[in-house]
């Protein structure tokens, strides 16, 4: 079951794991491996959570990589779900 509008991951990366430690995006960066640039992408909601960004939160929070996967993936779903009836696509029954 899909969840009512989830947030984007970026959202709770920033809210649930960097604000609580008082992180910067800058030191949070550095920490992960990557530029300041990527992972304000991510935070803003610019970027969705690569199965490598995965591995790197998962690293640096003690989370699972499939929790971060999971949460991209239900916030795509969802937001896909919205434009369901603007698809074009019939449905394909045995003959």
């Amino acid at each position: 079951m899909l969840m009512h509008n989830p947030p984007h991951p970026g959202e709770v990366l920033r809210e649930l794991c960097l604000e609580p430690l008082g992180i910067s995006v800058t030191a949070a960066a550095e920490a992960l491996g990557v530029s300041r640039k990527t992972l304000s992408a991510v935070l803003n909601g610019k970027a969705g959570i690569s199965p490598e960004m995965a591995i790197r939160l998962s690293i640096a929070f003690d989370t699972s990589a499939e929790s971060w996967l999971n949460q991209q993936s239900q916030y795509e779903l969802w937001h896909a779900e919205q434009h369901r009836k603007e698809l074009n696509v019939k449905r394909l029954v045995a003959a």
